[in-house]
């Protein structure tokens, strides 16, 4: 039995290349453990936040200069960049059905994140060695 008046492909014909690439279980699991790392450092850095909310600027910079809270800071923000690309992948992939446009939107955000993220970490490390 024929879907289309014009084919002569099956329903099964026509379905067979539409289904899973095989990358959504990688993805989805990425989403994930990145979720779960953020939990953590994100509650570092609320409470380092909270414990250096009455002093000034050179004890931030004091704070920064300590290798655990530099490594930290570069790890939560490098966590944090990567999952929300891919959040907004999900996003850009779910809603915008034009492929030109969502191929353009998806490397515009990876682009953005990833250059964020650099720019994130050479800033910490610029505070953390005092250059």
């Amino acid at each position: 039995m024929t879907t289309n008046t014009t084919s002569l492909r099956s329903a099964l014909g026509h379905a067979r290349g539409l289904g899973s690439a095989k990358e959504g279980t990688h993805h989805w699991w990425l989403q994930r453990v990145t979720a779960i790392a953020l939990v953590p450092l994100t509650m570092w850095l609320v409470a380092s936040i909270i414990a250096l909310s009455g002093f000034g600027h050179e004890a931030f910079v004091v704070w920064f200069g300590r290798p655990v809270n530099a490594t930290l800071m570069i790890l939560f923000l490098g966590v944090a960049f990567h999952h929300a690309q891919l959040g907004m992948q999900v996003f850009i992939e779910d809603y915008v059905s034009h492929h030109g446009m969502r191929t353009a939107l998806n490397l515009l955000v990876k682009f953005a994140c990833y250059g964020l993220a650099t720019l994130s970490i050479v800033s910490i490390l610029t505070i953390a060695f005092g250059a």
